[in-house]
């Protein structure tokens, strides 16, 4: 009576998750959908889709997503399937694997970085993170 079948991708196209500033999240994220943190969040966050850590932002965790923009503070492990872009005012400071860079001047990258040439498809939560349980 009350089931509803599954958003297709072509459905989500267009929709975007917010976390505002103040908000402050423990545990993990998978979403399929655009994303954009100006919150904080303490774990993990995983998608297909683009995330937007804005200027507020901060995930302490790892990231694997299609693409980011970064204007906050990282820390941890982020794995890129296509452009990472790092604004002026971002901390980075972790490890990083992507296919494309882009680092503005002024922001602190502060990480061992690897460059593919193209990550494959990123289908969501199928256990390619290692949980991070520590408090860093």
């Amino acid at each position: 009576m009350f089931e509803k079948s599954p958003k297709s991708s072509t459905e989500l196209l267009g929709k975007t998750n917010r976390i505002v500033e103040g908000t402050v999240i423990r545990g993990n994220i998978i979403s399929q959908t655009d994303f954009r943190m100006d919150g904080e969040l303490i774990g993990n966050f995983e998608s297909n889709a683009k995330i937007v850590i804005g200027p507020a932002g901060v995930i302490i965790g790892d990231l694997i997503c299609k693409n980011a923009d970064i204007e906050g503070k990282f820390e941890g492990r982020i794995q890129v399937a296509e452009l990472l872009s790092v604004k002026s005012n971002a901390k980075i400071n972790g490890e990083v694997s992507t296919s494309k860079l882009s680092v503005e001047p002024g922001a602190e990258f502060t990480a061992s970085c690897t460059m593919t040439n193209t990550i494959k498809n990123l289908p969501a939560h199928e256990g390619r993170l290692q949980l991070t349980q520590e408090k860093r």
